[in-house]
């Protein structure tokens, strides 16, 4: 089992950056696949971008990429998500969550197929 926790979120201007972080507890850290998910007001919670154990294998979703990175580093237990360029559209609680893979390579794109998750940060973008 594992626990997340999120940080790192806040008030930024468009243009801007912040880096999201989410701890893992736990010594296991390096077996899950981990995602990136958010939910702006009035919306349904999609993902964000979404790495494999090894954080070779990553996936954004388009309104996104070039623009946010995902992360890891299992020695610490961290996962990242870098986000330049923000915009007023990418305000909304971000989420990580965590999911045993079936495979070494797998990445998971659906909230239901995670496990775990954090209880979410807000990133509010002003234009």
């Amino acid at each position: 089992q594992v626990q997340l926790v999120e940080s790192g979120g806040g008030l930024v201007q468009a243009g801007g950056s912040l880096r999201l972080s989410c701890a893992a507890s736990g010594r296991t850290f390096s077996r899950y696949a981990m995602g990136w998910f958010r939910q702006a007001p009035g919306k349904v919670r999609e993902i964000v971008a979404a790495n494999n154990w090894s954080g070779d294998n990553t996936y954004y979703t388009d309104s996104v990429k070039g623009r946010f990175t995902i992360a890891r580093d299992n020695a610490k237990n961290t996962m990242y998500l870098q986000m330049n360029s923000l915009k007023p559209e990418d305000t909304a609680v971000y989420y990580c969550s965590a999911k045993v893979p079936l495979t070494r390579g797998a990445v998971y794109l659906r909230d239901y197929e995670y496990n775990y998750w954090g209880q979410g940060t807000q990133v509010t973008v002003s234009s």
